[in-house]
Order: structure tokens, then sequence, then C-alpha cells
């Protein structure tokens, strides 16, 4: 979207917003979106009971009578409407006589910290998490864990392992290795061992170049986690899409490699923007909370941008900053800082993987693009002499992070007035496809 008169666009930035002007000839790159869905607990029962290849889920507790069912669901870090899909399915299990006591949610961490009582509050409101019994994946503890393969080693949690019915949840949006998030995360890596995720994150996979956002053939990482969830197993998935107020848009419930495949299709239709070649000056945000609290998940508003920017472009991101990240993650970037190629050969050659190095790795693609003099970062939450030490040049100046950005696009627009302009202003939320030429 261009036109004659300068765009007021914007973006997200920590708790709210910022307001850019950007030139009359710049491109505003947003996604379509999708309209929440006007009846979400009729939608639930809808996709419960007619999914996608699979019975519905009342059928398949039927069928099973089990006398223990686990539910996978996403942690603090992701923003899935859980209470409404939990109290779904267990009003068609209670319809196939399935009471709640036989139930166990289990929050698939990764290898994140355990919920905290008041975060299973905020995930499933005050009622579910209070009668219900939840238990957190502990990737470490070898005592919750089953190996399941030799060839590599992977092992999935015991309890999950051993339930009559297993039920997974999720969220279904654009993911900057892996694809798409939902389906097979909920499995691999939500709910298995260290090294398993170690390896999901490692080098091999993490340089493929189909390890990218809204790839899913030819993923490695994709494939790895379909081929763990094939040995774990699934009865019954249960995805969603959400808008960026985090109403339900889409359901996608059912097997878990149908209803997947269906979904990523869809959300990657509402959730991109196409462009028909990259630009000169890109600007794009973090996201805003809770994502730009951190400068580890700001890299994905990084990486999402890297299909609008050439060789020599210059990508201005905005984002508060408070914390580096992991004290692992902090310490790796300091110890190579602009080193950038020196720490992709270290980790090519070593046997072990350091967690969060996959982070960095991501990073490494911009860098390759644009350079550390064309990676910009504007924040108010980090000092410059903190932020130039991660391999990103701080937007230093007068004033706030607005006042700073708005001076140096004005400059930049002053000094190259031919220059392609692109503004991102949902950040990471947008996927950016260049257009398929034609003939």
């Amino acid at each position: 979207m261009s036109s004659l008169e300068p765009h007021d666009v914007t973006f997200r930035y920590d708790r709210g917003h910022i307001t850019l002007r950007l030139p009359p000839n710049a491109d505003i790159l947003t996604a379509p979106g999708a309209p929440p869905l006007p009846d979400p607990q009729q939608a639930l029962r809808d996709a419960l009971q007619n999914p996608i290849g699979s019975q519905p889920l009342a059928d398949v507790a039927r069928d099973r009578n089990p006398r223990n069912v686990v539910i996978t669901i996403s942690d603090i870090t992701r923003p899935v409407p859980n209470e409404p899909i939990i109290r779904a399915i267990l009003d068609e299990l209670a319809s196939a006589d399935v009471t709640p006591d036989r139930v166990t949610i289990l929050v698939a961490t990764g290898m994140h910290r355990p919920s905290t009582p008041e975060e299973r509050v905020i995930m499933l409101g005050e009622e579910l998490a209070n009668t219900l019994r939840i238990v957190d994946h502990v990737a470490d503890d070898a005592s919750s864990l089953t190996r399941v393969s030799d060839d590599p080693p992977v092992s999935v949690n015991s309890l999950y392992l051993e339930a009559d019915l297993k039920i997974v949840t999720g969220l279904i949006e654009p993911h900057f290795m892996a694809g798409y998030s939902g389906g097979r995360k909920g499995i691999c890596p939500g709910i298995v061992d260290l090294a398993t995720i170690s390896r999901f994150h490692g080098y091999a996979t993490m340089s493929n170049r189909n390890s990218a956002e809204g790839i899913l053939d030819g993923n490695p990482c994709h494939a790895e986690g379909l081929r763990v969830a094939r040995i774990a197993g699934c009865d019954f998935l249960v995805n969603c899409a959400i808008d960026d107020e985090r109403r339900l848009v889409a359901l996608y419930a059912g097997d878990i490699e149908e209803a997947h495949d269906v979904g990523c299709a869809e959300v990657g239709r509402f959730n991109s923007a196409t462009i028909d070649e990259p630009y000169d000056l890109v600007v794009t945000c973090a996201g805003g909370y809770p994502l730009d609290e951190s400068f580890y998940q700001t890299v994905k508003g990084m990486v999402t941008a890297l299909p609008a920017l050439r060789e020599k472009s210059t990508l201005v991101i905005a984002s508060r900053c408070a914390e580096v990240g992991s004290a692992t993650y902090h310490e790796l970037m300091l110890e190579y800082e602009d080193n950038w190629e020196g720490f992709l050969r270290d980790i090519a050659g070593r046997d072990t993987i350091i967690k969060d190095q996959w982070e960095f790795q991501m990073q490494t693609r911009v860098l390759e693009r644009v350079g550390k003099q064309g990676l910009m970062l504007a924040s108010d939450g980090m000092a410059e002499t903190d932020l130039s030490r991660l391999c990103v040049t701080p937007l230093a100046g007068a004033g706030d992070v607005a006042d700073r950005v708005q001076a140096f696009i004005d400059q930049y627009v002053a000094d190259h007035p031919d220059a392609r302009v692109a503004a991102i202003p949902e950040g990471p939320y947008t996927m950016i496809r260049r257009a398929v030429p034609v003939g």
C-alpha cells in the first residue's frame, strides 16, 4: 500500500504503541487477518463434533473408555485461550461418561521453567486451575521420561505415553524456525527430553534454509517434530488460531497431521503480506509486550523481516528490550559480540549444543544479509553500550524511541529520495512472502 500522502503508521511497542510517519511511497505490509468467531463456544463444539480426519472426540472417548486422559497445553509463553478450549473438551468427554477426575493437564513446557500457581490461573481460569490435576513437563527429569527411540535417542513424558487417551492442544501461527507452531510441536519439543529439544534446535537443523517461517516441506524442524509425534502417538488434536486481541478466529480439530495441515494453509493465508521485491529500508517492531520484553524474543521480529531485505538493506526494529534473555544466552552473546562468523564456525564444529544458541544463529541470517551496520535497534529498556555488544547497531539520538526512529527515517529518506521503503507494523505477527513470478 502506498499513496501520495505520508503514512502515519502505528507499531506495537511495549504495552502500547508508537506512531511513525513514513514517506508517501512507503509500502505498509499488513496481513488481511481473519474476523473473530461470532460464537466461540458453538464453534468449539462444532470442531470437536465434526473433526478433520478423525471420529468426533466423544466417539473416540467412548471407544477407548479411558481410565486416564492426558491433555497437553502450552505454557504461559504462548497466548493460547486454554480455558474455553479445555472446557469444551471436558464437555465432550463428559458426554462419553469420562469424568474430570480422570483428566490430567500436562503443561508442555519444552525447556522452559515450570508454571507458577498464578500462571495456571491465567492459563486456565481459577476454577479449572484449582480443580483439575495439572503437571508440568520437566525436560531434564529422567524419572518422568520414557525412552521411545534409540537412533537418535528420544524420550517422552511418561504420563503422556501411559495415558489411555492422548489429546494435544495448541496454537497455529507462523513460526520462524518450524514453519508453523501447533500440531506436532505440542509433543516435540513440548514434552520431550532436553537432548531431543537441543537436537531440534541444533546447528544442522538451524542452518537449513527451509527451517523458516511458513515452510513445512523440507523443513527439518517440522520433520523431526512429526517423527517424534508419530512415535509418541496422539488420539485427538485441538488447535486454534487467534487475532491480535487473543480472540478465536479459527479451530482445527481431529487428526494431528491432517487438521494441522489444514490449519497451517489457512493461517498462512490470513497472516501473510506479499511483496514483489525487497526494500532498501524496512521499519518494523518486535511485536510489543511480551515479545519485546527481551532481546532474545526480539530476534523473531528481525528474522520475520528477512524476505523484505536485500543485501545492504537497512532494518530498523523498535523493541523495549528490558533484558537480554537467559543467563546462558547473554553470556553467549557477550562472548562473541561482533564475531558472529566465529560463532557459526564454533557451533558447527561442536558436538554439544549450548542452550539458546539457535536464537543467535537465526540472528546471523539477518547479519549475513545486511551486516551489523544495517541491523539497527531502537530501545529504551537497555543502554546503548549494552545493546552494541549484541551484534546490532543501537539507534542513538535525542528523545524517546519514536523520536529516534522518526529522525532516522527522515534523514534516510532525505539522503535516499528514490529508496524503496516498507513498514511492518505488527512485526513478527506478519509473515512476509515474495510473490511468485508469472511465466
